[in-house]
């Protein structure tokens, strides 16, 4: 009985920490679709976009976040099946990408920059190309954290329900801001 108590206890626990990551996905939406909305507004009264041609890197970083994706799905399944080892291994190929997409991103406003094109400009269409990558960097690190906090518990003894949880919010964390940066570079190739 006393068990029962606490597995539901612990049930509750995780439903409402995971709700708390699906209200995150939602606030994060509705911050960045502002910012586009943002966008679209600045551009129609200016009669203009970015008028850049976004760095290639864009693009790799994109092929690298896609494919961290498909390892992290790869890994929920390996996890499903009891390969525990497959497990582990997919998720440090993620984190490998993650990191990866970091610095192609940085490179990436590297390039930016080099080109003259500055953050702080007389065209906020520029400056937003800054804020949503940048600001979706940052959701990239939290991703990183909720990864290697699954794979720690992976090598670690936790519990068989404590690690499904955290591969189930890595998940929905890490697949959010791939399709996030999805839609973030297709907007800004579509409005330049």
């Amino acid at each position: 009985m006393v068990q029962s108590l606490n597995h539901h206890e612990t049930n509750s626990h995780y439903k409402a920490k995971k709700f708390i990551i699906w209200l995150f996905v939602v606030s994060s939406t509705i911050m960045f679709a502002g910012w586009t909305s943002y966008y679209i507004v600045f551009a129609a009264s200016k009669s203009k976009g970015h008028g850049l041609v976004l760095p290639d890197l864009f693009l790799y970083s994109t092929i690298v976040l896609l494919a961290s994706s498909i390892f992290l799905f790869l890994s929920a399944r390996a996890y499903r099946n009891g390969q525990l080892s497959t497990q582990k291994t997919f998720l440090w190929l993620t984190l490998l990408l993650g990191v990866v997409f970091g610095y192609l991103q940085v490179e990436a406003w590297s390039s930016l920059y080099q080109s003259g094109a500055f953050l702080v400009n007389n065209n906020a269409a520029i400056s937003l190309i800054y804020i949503v990558s940048g600001i979706h960097l940052l959701h990239i690190f939290a991703g990183l954290i909720l990864i290697l906090r699954t794979l720690m518990g992976a090598y670690g003894r936790i519990s068989t329900e404590r690690l499904q949880f955290r591969m189930e919010v890595s998940s929905i964390f890490w697949h959010f801001i791939d399709i996030l940066w999805i839609y973030l570079y297709v907007f800004l190739l579509l409005n330049s």
